[in-house]
């Protein structure tokens, strides 16, 4: 069994320091009436260091702005909630016991909390919010599960498309023979293998994965990989009947092979390159889908191929899609004139003749290239109102009860989190200055630590600092001094006499204590005359500091830092003269907002940096809460670096691979569009910037680079004046874009807006939605339109001239 007491923090060794108005009434309900009620509350909102009967049953001051909610200023009688907590102690050991004692009565709390509390308090007509430690941890284990029937069922419907897509125009009496499903499904189990074969390598050499890379990369070697199968399957369908099997193979790798290795050796360049990122889910990410991408190119150039082979074969023979030893009788299969057939589907004919001849305007061309221009530079203007961050409202599923706790917390909490300003190597001899560059009592220095703490808790809307800093230094001095006599005592043989309300100068269960009793020959340590200008020697300094951290406070002396300042001071090595390392505690201002967080840290880090550089001494900022948005003060930076290494790195491999470097220049200015688009996008549906979001723009680089290459290249290799080519180009690679990638897309990022949970809907549907619809429109509205106003000169040209000249001669 485990209760509070067994894990909750005890800064006086006694009773839990659980953070409630209650504690003006030493947390028993019995003192209310004997205390004088509501009065004694409001007295100790203004007293509540100073009087004894406000003290917490923990023997510590209790800050009414921890404890209440909702009100203004200092009117802590206007206060709208109780704000209840209960400190836990964290067990830096995660192999013993005590973590796993917290979170087994963590999880209590929770089930009581929504068992039997609740519907207390909503009797009442109150509201309650809860959350522990543990409940974001545990809430998002649930999450994770809550949407894996979606994800699968977007994964089932793309598979059906592609199973289509693949097969011949239906025809109900060939449609056994004509349709593709088992192609399909073997092209989907590629697609599977590469990705955990990517996930298989990096494991066994200990690179651990994430729940992003788990849902993303599968989403991006699924769209890389259907546009590379349907391209390879159209190309085989586009070649002569005539011409034996192998040969169209062979004629539809010559035609689709180096689009297809373009694509794929940019994308995984641009993703290997993104590895040496510092941003660990980018750089994870980065190395995943690269060895993704690679094995799903591998093996669609290899065994996909000959799965090709094997299903055009089938078809030939008669056999039915899915069950292959069964074979159709030969006057049936003859029935059907059209089977052997290879017009150009529907899809191929509208790109060629209706989509290709409306680019080919010249009004179509001059609207298409203003408005995909204003859009960008309008984007390019949008992206300045992205913000850093990641809500916590959002990645939670919706039904979680910390939904309502965040909101009330925002709502009502009038105090932040507490920040500690801490000096490393503090050199407290008596040679040294910094005893009076730290602290703000008297003779210290007016730019001293403390005393800029103060000034900048003056102007809280731009430091986020919201009160003076709690100062051990301080208290110290003052615990020393000769006028605080009840402080700092010692006893005829010179060890420490503690005040005499306390044992053993008062003995326990004693109500009322005087000096006559053992500590009747106590004198205070210092006479002024013992001391340089109120300052203890580096001696003196360095054998009372240890009596004050173990002192209690009491009535005779509140002074005393034990609890209090226990953990403020690391004794380790401090008598050479040097305190290794030490905190001052004060509060940030209350946090709403995840950009909130992120500028109370900036502004943190740059207050500690200029008074470190003033003073010449080593001081930092920390708050529990740095850990997780330290990330985010140099998002904007990783990100632009990730997408600005990744769209190079395309640009390099076109270049190597084209040698045109018109046509690379090409492809680069698209890619850069439907990124900055895609920011653009984000920051009208105001999607945050954080490690998923900069995970979708390097994938989106990989999706779009899909959209350019192909048509490009089939541009580069037709025949004709720009218009024909572009034409051209549309027939023969706009389809299998359109249907291989797009629709694709389409329909398993449609499936992802019935997620139960929000991050799912911003992150993954509305972001890829924009994506795939930036990329088709890029790729097959504004990129023909470049090609045909700006397009490069044709291969085709040099061929065709060293055919002619041997004609004309004989003639």
């Amino acid at each position: 069994m485990i209760s509070l007491t067994d894990i909750c923090m005890k800064p006086l060794g006694q009773d839990c320091a659980t953070q409630s108005v209650l504690q003006y009434f030493k947390m028993d309900p019995k003192n209310f009436d004997d205390f004088g009620g509501v009065e004694h509350v409001k007295y100790c909102f203004q007293h509540y260091t100073s009087t004894e009967s406000c003290m917490s049953a923990f023997k510590g001051p209790l800050d009414p702005s921890t404890a209440l909610g909702g009100f203004s200023g200092n009117n802590y009688s206007e206060a709208s909630a109780f704000v209840v907590t209960y400190p836990v102690n964290n067990a830096v050991d995660r192999e013993g016991n005590e973590t796993k004692k917290a979170v087994a009565w963590e999880k209590a709390f929770v089930q009581l909390a929504k068992d039997e509390l609740l519907p207390m308090v909503q009797s009442k007509n109150l509201t309650l919010a809860f959350s522990s430690e543990s409940s974001i941890e545990e809430e998002l284990k649930r999450e994770s599960t809550a949407d894996a029937i979606t994800i699968v069922i977007s994964y089932l419907v793309m598979f059906a498309y592609i199973s289509l897509t693949l097969g011949d125009t239906p025809h109900l009496s060939s449609f056994y023979i004509s349709s593709k499903v088992l192609l399909g499904l073997s092209g989907v189990v590629l697609v599977m293998l590469s990705v955990l074969g990517s996930v298989g390598f990096f494991s066994a050499i200990g690179v651990k994965s994430t729940l992003i890379i788990m849902e993303v990369i599968p989403f991006l070697v699924l769209a890389v990989g259907v546009d590379n199968m349907c391209i390879l399957v159209h190309a085989v369908k586009r070649q002569q009947l005539e011409l034996p099997l192998e040969t169209r193979i062979s004629n539809a790798l010559v035609e689709v092979g180096p689009s297809i290795t373009l694509a794929s050796l940019s994308e995984v360049l641009a993703f290997a390159v993104g590895s040496f990122i510092p941003m660990p889910a980018c750089r994870v990410f980065s190395m995943f889908a690269a060895l993704a991408v690679l094995l799903d190119f591998l093996l669609q150039i290899t065994a996909f191929v000959a799965l090709i082979v094997f299903d055009f074969l089938r078809a030939e023979d008669k056999r039915v899609d899915c069950i292959p030893c069964l074979k159709l009788s030969s006057s049936y299969a003859d029935s059907d004139k059209g089977i052997g057939q290879r017009k150009p589907g529907l899809l191929a004919r509208y790109m060629k003749e209706v989509h290709a001849t409306i680019l080919s305007l010249w009004g179509v061309k001059i609207a298409v290239i203003s408005l995909f221009v204003a859009f960008t530079l309008a984007s390019i203007a949008l992206c300045t109102r992205i913000e850093p961050g990641l809500e916590q409202k959002i990645v939670l599923p919706r039904d979680s009860y910390l939904q309502g706790y965040f909101n009330n917390i925002s709502e009502h909490l009038r105090i932040g989190p507490p920040l500690y300003f801490v000096v490393k190597n503090y050199n407290y001899s008596s040679e040294s200055r910094q005893t009076n560059q730290l602290c703000s009592i008297s003779q210290c220095d007016s730019n001293s630590l403390l005393n800029e703490i103060s000034r900048a808790s003056l102007i809280p809307q731009s430091s986020y600092i919201a009160k003076p800093a709690a100062s051990w230094l301080d208290d110290f001095l003052v615990w020393i001094s000769p006028e605080a006599f009840g402080c700092c005592r010692k006893f005829t043989n010179g060890s420490y006499c503690p005040p005499d309300d306390q044992p053993p100068c008062c003995p326990s269960g004693q109500s009322s204590c005087g000096s006559a009793g053992v500590c009747k020959d106590c004198t205070t340590c210092f006479h002024h005359s013992d001391l340089l200008k109120d300052r203890p020697s580096t001696i003196q300094f360095k054998e009372k500091l240890p009596w004050f951290l173990n002192a209690l406070p009491s009535a005779s002396c509140a002074k005393g830092g034990h609890g209090a300042y226990t953990n403020s001071v690391d004794l380790k090595g401090y008598e050479n003269g040097i305190v290794q390392a030490s905190s001052f505690r004060t509060y940030h201002t209350p946090l709403n907002r995840q950009i909130d967080y992120v500028n109370s840290m900036r502004a943190a880090r740059e207050f500690s940096s200029r008074v470190s550089d003033s003073l010449q001494m080593e001081i930092f900022p920390y708050s529990v809460f740095y850990m997780y948005f330290e990330q985010y003060l140099d998002i904007w930076r990783t990100a632009l670096i990730n997408l600005a290494i990744a769209i190079g790195a395309v640009f390099v491999v076109c270049l190597i691979t084209t040698c045109s470097f018109w046509s690379s220049a090409i492809i680069l200015l698209v890619l850069t569009m439907i990124v900055v688009d895609l920011m653009g996008v984000m920051a009208i549906l105001k999607i945050q910037l954080n490690a998923v979001s900069v995970v979708n723009l390097v994938m989106a680089v990989g999706i779009a680079v899909e959209f350019c290459v192909h048509i490009t290249h089939a541009f580069s290799v037709s025949s004709g004046d720009k218009n024909q080519r572009m034409k051209e180009a549309l027939g023969t690679m706009g389809a299998s874009v359109f249907s291989g990638i797009t629709l694709t897309k389409l329909v398993g990022v449609i499936v992802l807006c019935f997620s139960r949970t929000e991050v799912f809907v911003v992150y993954y549907f509305q972001m890829y939605l924009a994506l795939v619809l930036l990329g088709f429109l890029h790729g097959l509205v504004f990129l023909p339109v470049v090609l045909s106003v700006f397009g490069p000169p044709s291969r085709c040209m040099l061929v065709e001239r060293q055919e002619e000249r041997p004609s004309v001669s004989s003639l």
